[in-house]
Formats: C-alpha cells, sequence, structure tokens
C-alpha cells in the first residue's frame, strides 16, 4: 500500500513564517532608513538654499547679514525652506532649522549659523564664509 501525503508538514509551514517574518522586518528597517535619508535630503537642501541665498545675494547686494531670515528679506528662496518638513518655521522651539546671528550692531551682522538637526546624523551646519 503506497500512502501519498499532500500538503506541507508542520516544520515547512514554520520555516516559511520564519522566513516570511524576517523578511518584513528587514524591509519596514529600511523602509525606515530611506524615510529619514529623504528627510535629511529635504533638510539639507533648505539649509543650502538659505545659505547660498545669504551668501550669493543678500551679502554681495548689503555687505552684511540680517540679524533675521524671512522670505520677504531673501527673496530668492523658496518661503517653504523656511520651513522644517513638519512644518515648523525657522528659529521656533520645535523646529529643526536654527539661524544664529553672531557680532550684530544695528541689525547688521557679521557672521551668521544656520543650522538643521537630522535624525541618525550630525546637525547640518553651514557657517558665514564672510
Amino acid at each position: 500500500m503506497n500512502k501519498k501525503s499532500q500538503g506541507f508538514t508542520v516544520i515547512e509551514i514554520i520555516f516559511v513564517a520564519l522566513i516570511a517574518a524576517f523578511a518584513s522586518t528587514i524591509f519596514f528597517i529600511q523602509k525606515n532608513n530611506i524615510e529619514v535619508a529623504a528627510t535629511n535630503n529635504a533638510k539639507k537642501s533648505d539649509i543650502n538654499s538659505i545659505y547660498y541665498s545669504l551668501e550669493e545675494v543678500f551679502y554681495v547686494a548689503n555687505g552684511y547679514y540680517p540679524q533675521t531670515v524671512t522670505s520677504e528679506n531673501l527673496k530668492s528662496v523658496d518661503p517653504d525652506a523656511f520651513k522644517d518638513p513638519n512644518g515648523e518655521a525657522i528659529n521656533t522651539s520645535d523646529g529643526d532649522y536654527s539661524y544664529t546671528p553672531l557680532d550684530c550692531n544695528d541689525n547688521k551682522c557679521k557672521k551668521y549659523e544656520l543650522k538643521a538637526i537630522l535624525e541618525n546624523e550630525d546637525d547640518f551646519i553651514k557657517s558665514s564664509r564672510n
């Protein structure tokens, strides 16, 4: 008598379930890493936009840096660049972007520091070059 079994054994089912669980764990970890990297890149891009506008446009035209940065005094920057990916404006307590003017007199500053707080990386900092 020949018995023909059909279906899978319990060990085969457990093995496939473990592989599926492992693969889904790796997928979600990588998905999170990709999202963090994209957010960090957006923050760096915003800070670079503000930085180059300060250096190449504002400083060239005025010979000093402003006390504050806004879309009013940096018209060459997209207004959305002054808000972090969470929608918080630059220099707000919950925001990831900050502009620190240095060595100021009558709203005219000689230096500044721009900073974005990044996830899983050191902060992205740009300082005045003039």
